[in-house]
């Protein structure tokens, strides 16, 4: 197999930022929910605690250039970095990455993500009452695309973003979620060259939901990032669907689906059919930190099942792949309070980041 594009989504979530300390208390972060996650059921993983770069602070440089030693030796390619734009200058969680661009350090590639999303309470907090909204996602038209445009420029510009056929990559998570997407991707195509680029290379990212991949390419996207993760449990039976209905109403238990059974079909053969597609390597999952039993756990996720996982994605892109279907993405570097991570914990230390070594070195 030539060499892939492997990708992982990196939270820039870790430290404190005064909305936060508004909505949820002095000093919150994610770590405030992964800190006090608790074990719900027998065998539960919780809770989960970082190993080699402990509870960090992404204000911190150390802390960026020791995750990006660590994704090296797993041979990932870069970082995906989740990036926040509300519309009319707004930003949040912008500081880690604008630090990775001011200081040029670490030496890494990367790539951005628009979460183009509002933010409600209960995303962060089970037990607020009101599920009150905390920021509007706005789309501002023209002048705010614009100046939406010229704040990642700089990041476009680095030697370090990444690319393909020879533009900056650039993803949207919730392509259908605003109407005038087509002057979005019109404006920015077109600021693109004027500023010397030869584009933008752009991403659609879907979350199961196949169908709109052909819609999404007819809009203007190169390249769809199809994300499975929950696909596979329309097609869990009546009885299982009832007996995690019963243990959630009367036992309290989170929703939990075998990890063993879904990773064979987070990535299927027929994604293969079409050559814009780009895969996503589910890392975990468990978001009972931030959801309590309203969450969702993927069980039976460990080392031997997630090498497994991988082993699976790369073997279909062997036989099958073509166009863009080598540039895979990873859900998710550090999704610590989804479970949903590479990270070194105190359990397993290193070894998901090294299983994962051992598939990029095989193939």
């Amino acid at each position: 197999m030539k060499k892939n594009k492997i990708i992982a989504f990196y939270l820039p979530q870790f430290h404190p930022i005064p909305e936060n300390d508004e909505w949820w208390g002095k000093g919150f972060t994610e770590w405030t929910n992964v800190g006090k996650a608790k074990k719900l059921f027998p065998g539960h993983y919780q809770p989960r605690v970082p190993a080699d770069l402990g509870y960090y602070d992404l204000r911190l440089p150390e802390i960026r250039e020791a995750q990006a030693e660590l994704a090296k030796e797993a041979g990932i390619t870069g970082f995906c970095y989740w990036h926040y734009w509300f519309g009319n200058g707004k930003e949040l969680l912008e500081k880690p990455f604008k630090e990775v661009l001011r200081l040029g350090k670490p030496d890494f590639p990367f790539c951005l993500a628009w979460a183009n999303e509002s933010w409600y309470a209960k995303l962060w907090d089970k037990d607020t009452r009101k599920d009150k909204l905390l920021i509007e996602q706005q789309y501002g038209g023209i002048e705010d695309y614009t100046a939406h445009f010229y704040s990642v420029l700089p990041a476009f510009k680095d030697k370090r973003y990444l690319t393909q056929d020879g533009k900056p990559i650039f993803m949207i998570y919730k392509p259908f979620a605003f109407a005038d997407l087509k002057l979005f991707m019109e404006t920015w195509n077109e600021l693109a060259k004027k500023e010397g680029l030869k584009g933008i290379f752009w991403i659609a990212h879907l979350f199961c939901n196949d169908s709109k991949i052909d819609e999404c390419l007819k809009l203007g996207f190169e390249a769809v990032n199809v994300n499975d993760a929950y696909k596979m449990s329309a097609e869990y039976n009546f009885f299982h669907k009832s007996a995690n209905w019963i243990l959630r109403k009367f036992l309290r238990i989170p929703y939990i689906l075998d990890y063993r059974k879904m990773s064979k079909k987070f990535v299927s053969v027929s994604l293969f059919e079409n050559a814009k597609v780009c895969p996503c390597i589910i890392s975990g999952w468990d978001h009972t930190p931030r959801s309590g039993n309203k969450g969702v756990v993927m069980s039976h996720y460990t080392p031997k099942t997630f090498k497994a996982h991988v082993h699976d994605v790369f073997e279909k892109i062997k036989k099958y792949g073509h166009g863009y279907n080598d540039m895979v993405f990873i859900k998710s570097w550090n999704e610590w309070a989804e479970g949903n991570y590479l990270e070194p914990d105190l359990k397993y230390g290193k070894q998901f980041l090294e299983v994962l070594k051992s598939e990029v070195d095989e193939y």
